[in-house]
C-alpha cells in the first residue's frame, strides 16, 4: 500500500478533511441526497450489499484497531466506537436482507471482487504495526460515516426498516482525540495516512456503485 497523503502540511482540520475528500464529495452521494428518488430498488440493494461487504463483517476496522493500541487516551473512544459499530454492523444486515440480492451488471462484472479487495485492503490497514495508522483509519471511518449514515437511514424508510439512531463517538470527541495523540510527526504522519485510506476506499466504492447504476441506465 503506497503511502500518499492527501493531508498537506498545513492541513485543515481532520473535521473538514474528510468532508472534503470522504464520502460527502462523492458525486453519487451527493446525488442521492439532493434526489433521493433517482435510486432504484437495484440502485439501493447495491448499496446495501456492498456497504456490508465492506464493513458488515466482525471484527472490522475499529476492532482490528483496539487491539492494537495501547494508549489509555483512546480506550474509552475505542470502547464506544466498537459498541457503534456492532449495531450498525446489525442495521446494515437488516438493510441487505431488506432490499434483496444485487442484479449482476454484465457477465463478468467483478464488483464483489473488488469490494472484497477494498476490504482485504482495509483490514491489513486496521491491522498495521505502524503506531497511529490504524487508529487514524478508525477516526476516518467513524466521521466518514456521518456522511453516510443519512443516506442509509432514508433507505431504511424506504425499506420499512427502523432507523435506530447511530452510538458512535461524536465529531469532536474524535477530532479532539486525534489532537492529543498526532504529539509527534511520525505518530500524526501514521494517523494521516490510516484516514487518508480509509477515505480513498471510500471514494472508490461510490465511484463503483455509480459505475454499476450507469451501466444498468445505459443496457
Amino acid at each position: 500500500m503506497q503511502e500518499t497523503s492527501l493531508i498537506p502540511s498545513a492541513r485543515p482540520s481532520l473535521m473538514d478533511h474528510v468532508a472534503e475528500h470522504g464520502s460527502a464529495s462523492a458525486a453519487y452521494v451527493q446525488e442521492s441526497k439532493a434526489d433521493f428518488s433517482t435510486l432504484g430498488g437495484t440502485d439501493i440493494a447495491d448499496i446495501a450489499h456492498f456497504l456490508c461487504v465492506l464493513h458488515g463483517r466482525h471484527p472490522g476496522v475499529v476492532d482490528h484497531a483496539a487491539t492494537k493500541t495501547a494508549d489509555v487516551v483512546a480506550r474509552e473512544w475505542l470502547v464506544e466506537a466498537m459498541e457503534g459499530f456492532t449495531a450498525e454492523r446489525a442495521f446494515l444486515t437488516r438493510l441487505t436482507v431488506a432490499a434483496g440480492p444485487i442484479s449482476g451488471v454484465r457477465s463478468e462484472d467483478q464488483s464483489n471482487a473488488t469490494v472484497l479487495a477494498q476490504r482485504k485492503a482495509l483490514e491489513m490497514l486496521s491491522q498495521s504495526d505502524r503506531n497511529g495508522c490504524a487508529l487514524g483509519a478508525s477516526f476516518a471511518l467513524v466521521l466518514d460515516w456521518q456522511a453516510i449514515r443519512p443516506l442509509l437511514e432514508r433507505i431504511a424508510i424506504k425499506l420499512g426498516v427502523e432507523p435506530r439512531t447511530a452510538i458512535l463517538p461524536s465529531s469532536e470527541a474524535t477530532t479532539r482525540l486525534n489532537r492529543e495523540l498526532a504529539q509527534s510527526s511520525a505518530v500524526e504522519r501514521a494517523i494521516n495516512f490510516g484516514v487518508d485510506q480509509i477515505l480513498t476506499q471510500h471514494r472508490g466504492l461510490w465511484q463503483l456503485l455509480e459505475a454499476r447504476r450507469n451501466a444498468r441506465n445505459s443496457d
